[in-house]
């Protein structure tokens, strides 16, 4: 598996914990302890989406994808950075939260189908 293959599927497992955690906090009706889950969890996300640019940045260069432009990307680390800190947080809105988490997987999703 490439990088951007290994970098992709980290990020789709980034998304779906930060909707599981989402729904949990929710459930729970508490916010998430800003140094003790929050920031480890958006740090990692950052970490892996600040990679999974500069990888897709130079695959955009040499190859160019189907579904995948430089706005989509741009708005994708975006999402993620959002998704990774509003996850911990129950008063975030439910319906803009679903579509980030729904419009990102469809896209690193997409990414990955592409680069099979």
């Amino acid at each position: 598996m490439n990088e951007l293959q290994k970098l992709t599927t980290e990020l789709l497992v980034i998304v779906k914990e930060a909707n599981e955690i989402y729904h949990e906090k929710r459930k729970t009706n508490e916010k998430g302890d800003f140094y003790e889950e929050v920031k480890p969890f958006a740090d990692r996300a950052k970490d892996v989406s600040t990679r999974w640019k500069k990888e897709i940045d130079e695959q955009l260069q040499q190859r160019g994808f189907k579904y995948i432009h430089r706005p989509q990307v741009k708005a994708l680390v975006e999402n993620i950075e959002l998704v990774s800190v509003q996850a911990f947080f129950p008063d975030t809105s439910y319906t803009r939260f679903k579509n980030y988490i729904e419009s990102t997987s469809f896209l690193l999703n997409s990414l990955l189908n592409e680069l099979k």
